[in-house]
Formats: structure tokens, sequence, C-alpha cells
């Protein structure tokens, strides 16, 4: 018996994968039904790929062969996210351009894919950092621009002065870069956005249409932030101008007891003569500048300065009150100004305890000297509308003061140019007057220049181009300028599932008919952590090409499924610093590409956290150890193979077998999948030594199990296949049918009742007649006490269930 040595049937078998093209298809093949499967590609770090992209790319893989075994005409691509500053900050220390250190990396990334058995057509990869690629992400770019869906102006952003560029708000986390850790500030930046807010409804209302984890569409919908309430104006007094406040509570507006600014509102300067108290007003101004919004919000202690000198008048009942400035309101949501109830507002109420201000209760329900009671109830204090109910009233007070039914927003527009070397170029030049022109289509794709110093010092690094500037001049004349800053990376992950149904088109970013056939996707793999950003702006993006008129679809990803992060055996993250990382490579090279394969499946459900132990992937290799001893035994073992006593034992252990995993395939319940793999051969095993089975019932067996097991191992099987006389490759087969005559059980339980009491419980044929069945209940002693010498009325039989004995009492 030949020694299952992985090493080398998997490098075989890799080799003969690649010479027969085996991962080729033909995307215009319409005799099939098409599937789309993606995983998020990866950024090509350079130190390659890790153990979370093992465990989801297997599972994709895993799907990818099942799909195409039973049929479908299965798109499976991959390809690499490659800008983006890594590269950029590695060559600051080293001065190897991006562009090569990405390529090398990418190569190894292809080899480390290629050694676990992933099945994937590199001729037809996407690259971003490509010209090819990325001559598209500006023309849509381009088709944005033309249709107001992009814009640039100066703001106050999200400063990092490590990477000295500015950070979108998803990519702040607890107040610092998400990238280096270094605390944020504000900085005035003139930059360029997407207009990802006039999606707003539409990204809330449309994950209704998507299969996607609840838990991540609830996280999409809160970060959207919507609010409904209401527009109100407050007069300030002495003035034609007024304060314009959004509130989700108008019913409250009796209670308002004084209006609150962000303190970068227009109108706080405009009123700088009427505001007595200037100079602490100014020095509040600039403590605020330097924090983010994050960390405003955040605040466990609220502060603000009262502006003297100003008050506004109280639209429901004309009472003067005063105006804070407080840096939790934040000038980007609503109106930057808000009415403050602080009866019915926790964040108000503390305020107003701090300030000495006054609590006026308009709900009842509540003791309003101790907290703010924010539940429902029926008004008070407000006048007519007392005893009114929460909900009419906030109609009926907005309608009354003039004001308006709304919502508001905390998304925000996207901020995405960066001042950074290694990103998409923004396809803009800009005349000596100092207008936006578009670059003309002919002119793409715009390409990086490359003399360029990378070192970041907050002036973007292609202004030092002198390539880029003779460029701009030879082309659009002397005095136009280029644009500088380059796009984020989520730009380009934000429509890279569009390029791989037609990757090589040079006249379109996909093709028309490509594009009907192949999209949405069907399903999508990749971590949670993406929920804010690119699944967000890869929604957008979709929106917005479809809105203009681009695609004919409005959602990218039909279903989304996440998977675990993989943890070390003391269930720690996994990290370089920690010195606890593990290389797939070793893994592969010391159990088997199978086994790794294998056993990142098998430990933990798909969306579940992974504890990679090594002690346990090895028995996950046993079991392959057993699969190729068992199946060279049943295929060569001789000597009990002309009686068919127990052929029909074996056919139900198969057929169930094949029932459970295809069912556990297809929910991607991959772990319950490979134990009842495991539980099949255990079975078989004792079946087989036990008793005699015919050669034809024998090889089904081996062929059946073979087939199910090949997702998940595709060496393995592969050599098995061909030991047992095939010649054409395992991933040709068909996935096999379930023969349901042998999923019946040859005995079940019926329920004998007398008056509608159960008194015993029979195990008989599933085929029992009534007339047997009866025969035997009132045989049986349990049953006689309850009916012997007693009148039997009638007897009720439900077949498969019971039967039930009425007697006269």
């Amino acid at each position: 018996m030949n020694k299952y040595i992985p090493s080398e049937i998997e490098k075989k078998w890799q080799k003969v994968w690649e010479e027969n093209n085996s991962f080729k298809i033909d995307k215009d093949d319409d005799s099939k039904e098409k599937y789309y499967i993606l995983d998020m590609f990866p950024y090509p770090s350079g130190t390659g790929l890790h153990m979370g992209h093992t465990e989801s790319y297997t599972a994709s893989d895993v799907f990818y062969r099942f799909k195409k075994m039973q049929g479908y005409n299965v798109l499976h691509p991959q390809g690499f996210d490659s800008f983006g500053l890594p590269a950029e900050n590695y060559a600051i220390k080293t001065g190897v351009k991006p562009a090569e250190t990405t390529q090398k990396n990418i190569l190894n990334y292809i080899e480390q894919m290629k050694s676990l058995g992933f099945d994937y057509d590199f001729d037809e990869k996407v690259i971003t950092s490509d010209p090819g690629y990325y001559k598209w992400t500006q023309w849509i770019f381009g088709k944005f621009f033309e249709n107001g869906l992009v814009y640039k102006k100066t703001q106050k952003t999200n400063w990092c002065s490590s990477c000295q560029t500015v950070i979108a708000n998803e990519q702040v986390v607890d107040a610092k870069c998400e990238r280096c850790g270094t605390e944020i500030v504000q900085k005035e930046v003139p930059g360029w956005f997407f207009k990802i807010t006039d999606f707003s409804d539409e990204l809330i209302a449309d994950l209704a249409t998507v299969d996607w984890p609840e838990y991540t569409k609830k996280n999409q919908i809160n970060w959207i932030g919507k609010s409904q309430g209401a527009l109100l104006k407050f007069q300030i007094k002495g003035l034609e101008n007024s304060i314009e406040v959004f509130t989700t509570r108008p019913d409250t507006l009796f209670g308002a007891t004084y209006v609150v600014l962000a303190p970068e509102h227009k109108l706080v300067n405009e009123l700088k003569d009427r505001i007595s108290n200037w100079d602490v007003i100014e020095k509040y101004i600039i403590q605020t500048q330097n924090k983010t919004e994050l960390d405003r919000m955040e605040a466990k202690e609220k502060t603000g300065e009262k502006l003297e000198g100003v008050v506004v008048v109280n639209p429901a009942n004309g009472q003067e009150l005063p105006i804070f400035i407080a840096d939790y309101v934040l000038a980007g949501y609503g109106t930057g100004a808000i009415m403050a109830v602080p009866a019915h507002d926790e964040r108000d109420f503390e305020f107003a305890k701090k300030y000495d201000l006054p609590i006026v209760e308009v709900i009842s329900g509540g003791d309003v000297d101790e907290k703010a009671y924010i539940e429902n109830g029926e008004l008070v204090n407000s006048g007519k509308f007392d005893g009114m109910s929460v909900e009419k009233a906030k109609q009926e007070i907005t309608q009354v003061v003039g004001g308006e039914m709304t919502a508001t927003y905390r998304l925000r527009d996207w901020s995405f140019s960066r001042q950074r070397y290694w990103g998409c170029p923004i396809p803009i030049v800009y005349s000596p007057a100092g207008e936006a022109h578009l670059i003309p289509e002919k002119h793409l794709p715009w390409k990086l220049p490359e003399d360029v110093d990378f070192v970041p010092t907050g002036v973007a690094p292609l202004s030092k181009s002198e390539e880029l500037k003779k460029r701009v001049e030879d082309i659009f004349g002397q005095g136009w300028t280029a644009e500088y800053d380059t796009m984020d990376t989520f730009v380009d992950s934000s429509w890279y599932f569009l390029r791989y149904p037609d990757p090589h088109n040079e006249e379109s970013f996909c093709g028309k008919d490509r594009l009907k056939k192949w999209m949405p996707v069907d399903l999508y793999i990749g971590g949670a952590e993406h929920t804010y950003m690119h699944l967000l702006y890869a929604r957008f993006f979709t929106k917005a090409m479809h809105k203009i008129g681009l695609i004919d679809f409005d959602e990218p990803f039909l279903k989304l499924r996440h998977q675990g992060m993989v943890l070390d055996k003391e269930g720690k993250k996994m990290s370089k610093s920690k010195g606890n990382v593990i290389n797939p490579d070793s893994m592969v090279e010391k159990f088997g590409a199978d086994a790794v394969r294998t056993y990142m499946l098998f430990a933990a459900p798909l969306e579940d956290e992974v504890m990679w132990n090594e002690d346990n992937i090895v028995g996950v290799r046993r079991f392959l150890d057993k699969v190729w001893s068992s199946f060279q035994m049943y295929y060569f073992g001789g000597g009990i193979l002309e009686a068919e006593n127990n052929d029909k034992q074996l056919h139900i252990i198969i057929n169930k077998t094949i029932k459970k995993v295809t069912n556990d395939i297809e929910n991607l319940r991959f772990n319950t999948a490979i134990s009842e793999l495991m539980t099949a051969l255990n079975s078989v095993k004792s079946l087989v030594l036990k008793n005699t089975i015919s050669d034809d019932a024998r090889m089904s067996f081996i062929k059946k199990y073979l087939i199910i097991l090949s997702p998940f191992a595709p060496h393995i099987t592969e050599e098995l296949w061909e030991m047992t006389g095939h010649k054409e490759s395992i991933f040709l087969q068909s996935w096999p049918e379930v023969d349901e005559k042998y999923l019946q059980d040859d005995e079940i339980e019926m329920v004998v009742q007398v008056n509608g009491r159960v008194r015993e419980r029979l195990m008989v044929a599933c085929d029992v007649t009534e007339d047997e069945i009866k025969e035997t209940a009132l045989e049986n002693a349990k049953v006689k006490v309850f009916t012997e010498g007693k009148e039997i009325k009638k007897i009720i039989f439900v077949p498969g269930k019971l039967i039930n004995i009425v007697v006269q009492l």
C-alpha cells in the first residue's frame, strides 16, 4: 500500500491543473446557468498571505468547486488591491519604488495561492495599480464629475501627521489613524468628495433586498444614521437673522430652555459684534478646532460657553432663550444648531445641570428633577397641545410654528483625495485661472509619474514631479497645472468586481453582454470589518453608476457572508509585534495543503473565530491518512466482494452523507459537512470489516464519497480518483444526486393512544397497514390494561404517526 505523502501528490496535481488549464471557463457560454462567487481581494503585503486569507479563500474555493460540479458556469476570480500606503511607506524606508515591491509581492501571493490548491485563473486577474485598470477608475471618476457626483472643496478634515494625509471618517478608530495609530487632528485642507449622501435613503432601503448578515445591515443603517425630525426657526431678538435647528422631538418645543450652536457655525462669527464676551468665545472656538468629530461626540464631560448679549425667541411660547456654543454640536450634522430640552434629553439634562439652566417638563411620566424622561407620554405645560400624544404633537406643533418635517443623516460625503504618491491619479488639470477641467478620455490612463520623492512633507508628492509638470504644459499649455492629490485606495476597490467578467477589455470597463450575464455577484465572502468602508463604498459606486446609466442593477452583492478572525491557540489576535503570526506556507509544508484547507473550515463555523492549534490540525491530517488507507483497501482489497448482504446499508450511509454534505455546503456550514464526511468514513469502515459488500456497491460508494470530499481536499481526491482507474479529472464529474429510497427508515415509531392518551410507543415497519398495527397494539400488554373487557367504539389511524383506540368507559 502506497504511503500518503502530501508534498508529492499536491505538487503533482497543481502542475496538472495548470497544464490542463482546469481553471479556465468560457465566460460567454450560455448553455449553463451562471454563478459569480468572489473573495475580497488582498492587499499584496510583503509578509504574504495570512491565515485569515487562507480561511476565506478556502471557503470560496470549496463553494466554487461544488457549484461547478453541480453544472454551473462559475466565475471565481482573484486580483490584488495593490495601491496604498504600506508600499509607499516601504519605499520611504528603502528607496525601492512601490511598483517594484508590489509586483514582487503579487508573484509571491500567487505562488502561495497555488500551493493551497486555490483554482484561480490568474490570467484573468485585476491589479488596481496597473494603468490598464486605473484607466477605468479615472474614467468612472470622469463620469461622476460630469454628472455632479464629485466636487472639490476646502473644509476641516481628519489629518494624520504621521501618514501626512487626510483620513476619512470611516478610517478613524478611537480618535486615531486606523493605519498607523497616530492621534488625528483637524486641519483645513482642500480635497475631493464623492456625493455619497445623495444616496442615503437608497443605501438604507435597499438592504432589505439583499441576503446579508442582519448585524451587517444594522451597522450600515446606524452608520448612515438617518433621523426623522423637523426644521424649526428661532428668531434672534432684534435682528432679521434666525437660527434654524433640526430636532427629532418637535413635540418638546415648549420645553426648550436654551439653544446651542456648533462652535464653527457661521452665525457665531456673524454675531461677533453683538457678543460681549467674544474673547471667551474665540478661545473656546480655537480649543475645539483640534478635536475630531468622534472626540466631540464621545466626550464624557460636556463643555460650552454662553454668548452674552444675544438671545433667541422660542417660536412656540415667545420666551427668550440664551444661546450657547458647545463642541458636542457638530456643524455637519443637521443644521449645526439644536434646541435644548433638558427635561427630555440626557445630554441636554447634563449640560443644564452643569450650567444651572431651567428644566421644564413637557412630557408626563418621569421625575425630571432627577433625570431626563425620554419615553413617550402625554404633553403637559404645552398650552393647547396638553394631553396630546407625542407622535401627533410632532406634526401639529411643527405645522403651527411654521416648521418643516424632514430627515437628516450622520453620513458625510466621502473625502477620497490623499496627499500621497502610491494611488490612482485624479484626472483633473487646472487652467491658469484656477478652473478645474477633466482630462479628456484620449489621455487616459493619466499615469503616475516616476520622478517623485516619496518622503511625506504634507505637500502632495506629485507636485515635485518635473515630468508631470512638463506633460501637463505640453498637452494643455503653459500655466496649466495638474491635480497633485491621488485617490484613496478604497476608490479602486469600489468597482473591481465589475472588471472581472471582462478584464482585458480596452474599450470599456466591462462589455455590456458580460455585465448583463455575470452581474451582480451571487456570493461575496470577506471580513465584517469592511462594513463601514468598502462594503458601503461599493454599494454607493454601484448605485451611482446605475443612476447615470452605466449599469442596469443597483446592488453589487446579492449574498454576503463573513469569515471569522483567526486567533492563536491562546485566543489572541495574531500580529507581528506579538510574534504569533502563522505563515500558511510552513503549515502546508508540515501538514499538507489539504489538511490546512480542511482544518480551517472544520475548526469552527465560517463566521466564528478560529483558534489555530497545531494539536487539532493533527486530527484532520489523521482523517486524510484514513481516507488514503481506507480507499486503497476498499479498492484493492479482496475476498469479500461477492455477496450483497449489506449493500443496502452502504447505500443508506452514502446517500444520507450526500444529502447532509450538499445541504451544508449550500448553506456554507462547512464544519458540519466535514464532520459528516468523517462520520461516514468510520461507519463504512466498521461495516466493511464486519460484513460482505458487493463490488458494485463498494465502487459506487468510493466514487461518490471522493466526489463530495473533493472540494475540501482536492489533491488527495484527485490522486485516489486516478488510482481507481479514472482518466478524467474528478472535478469534471457531476455532483452526485441523492437516491431518496435509501433515506427512508425501515422502521418508524408509532404512538399508541387509548382515548387520546399515550399508552405505548411501538417500533413498526414504515409501511405498516392499519390492520397490522391494530392487531399489534391490541395484543400489547401495556395497552391491554386500558382496553381489556371494554367495548371498542372506533379506531383512528394516522399513517406513520399514531393509532388511537377509543373505548367505552
